[in-house]
């Protein structure tokens, strides 16, 4: 027998106590959830069906295993035309989202493609686990390693790659680390890319538009987890969605008369906040990102051609699409602002937004039957 070494004793005593604190998590979570929030997995997949009951298109729930016991949440949306599109269409929601805020979307988009949406790892009803605590690049290498893990474990070779608020950011991430398995970069009101003024920079016109108030209250909630609030408001905290958030509600309404936008929102946000902690690692005040992506743009491969989407009235920096194109000056860069739309653009205008990414991917097959 080979007796073990100090070392290799204290960093056995490490893991043993990190595994404990991580059960200790995971049960609290549970008892949080299940004793004070009135949220649960199988409320949460009820909702989601309601959610994306008004989609026409044939449908495939999968639950993806990526391995260490994690699991990604995935709709698979398809015609059923043999004749379908060579490159499918990948979907990445924004933070605190799911599958099921693409239900405007997805008839249109999956007409003559295969179209894949997932929760991503952190969010909705895939695997919540314990992110690298205080390191923003370690997380956001391990949601990029994720998403690799479960395009290996499709098959999947190249895709279009669409993402939203912070699933823009994600999927450019991942383009630069998987440059090969991408067609074509569509962001949709990208988060996470300008980079923090300094103190005697003149603070941005989107920042000067908040009330005073909310910017105080912002200072103040930079201590907790974004959504704690939701939380900490237990039975009361499905009415607090559609009374502080009553425009996700009517970005649905003409789908939806009731609250089922609201209660898919709030389970999705109810239950143990992984990638919640995730995102609030990766950002620092004012919900500004640590690492800046326009300062890494140039890790982009010159050939990947990017699509961006913004809606009008968006808070987030519109300036970032022809900084975009100033930094890939050889590069196809492409700017869509659609009129009356906001952060959600692919809600708030979806008609005009699905056109714009069905003619993306539509090029895509012409560009590929070409050569």
């Amino acid at each position: 027998m080979t007796r073990a070494s100090s070392s290799d004793s204290l960093s056995l005593g490490r893991e043993t106590q990190r595994c404990g604190m991580e059960r200790v998590t995971s049960a609290l979570s549970s008892v949080w959830s299940w004793r004070w929030c009135p949220t649960s997995p199988s409320d949460l997949e009820s909702v989601e069906k309601r959610m994306l009951k008004p989609v026409q298109a044939k449908t495939k729930d999968q639950m993806i295993d990526i391995g260490d016991g994690e699991i990604i949440r995935t709709l698979v949306v398809d015609n059923g035309d043999d004749n379908s599109a060579d490159v499918p269409l990948v979907l990445v929601h924004g933070f605190g989202g799911g599958v099921g805020i693409w239900v405007k979307n997805l008839d249109a988009l999956s007409r003559n493609r295969t179209v894949y949406a997932f929760d991503l790892l952190g969010f909705g009803r895939s695997s919540r686990p314990n992110f690298p605590p205080r390191d923003a690049d370690a997380v956001e290498k391990r949601f990029v390693a994720s998403i690799d893990a479960w395009r290996r474990e499709l098959g999947i070779e190249r895709f279009a790659l669409l993402g939203h608020s912070l699933g823009a950011y994600l999927a450019t991430s991942y383009a630069i680390a998987h440059p090969s398995r991408v067609e074509h970069l569509i962001l949709a009101d990208p988060w996470g890319f300008p980079v923090q003024p300094s103190t005697t920079d003149p603070v941005p016109a989107r920042v000067r538009a908040f009330p005073w108030w909310i910017r105080g209250l912002v200072r103040v909630l930079d201590k907790f987890s974004p959504l704690a609030g939701l939380r900490a408001a237990g039975p009361w905290g499905p009415g607090l969605v559609g009374t502080f958030r009553p425009d996700f509600k009517k970005r649905f309404d003409s789908i939806f008369d009731d609250n089922t936008v609201s209660e898919y929102i709030y389970h999705c946000n109810a239950q143990a906040p992984s990638g919640e902690h995730a995102f609030k690692t990766m950002t620092k005040s004012f919900g500004w990102a640590k690492r800046p992506m326009i300062q890494r743009v140039n890790q982009l491969d010159h050939n990947i051609p990017i699509t961006m989407v913004y809606g009008s009235r968006s808070w987030m920096d519109i300036s970032m699409g022809e900084k975009m194109k100033e930094l890939r000056p050889c590069s196809y860069v492409d700017i869509h602002i659609i009129d009356k739309a906001g952060h959600h653009v692919y809600s708030d205008q979806s008609t005009i937004f699905n056109n714009i990414v069905v003619q993306v991917c539509d090029r895509i097959e012409k560009d590929l039957h070409r050569e």
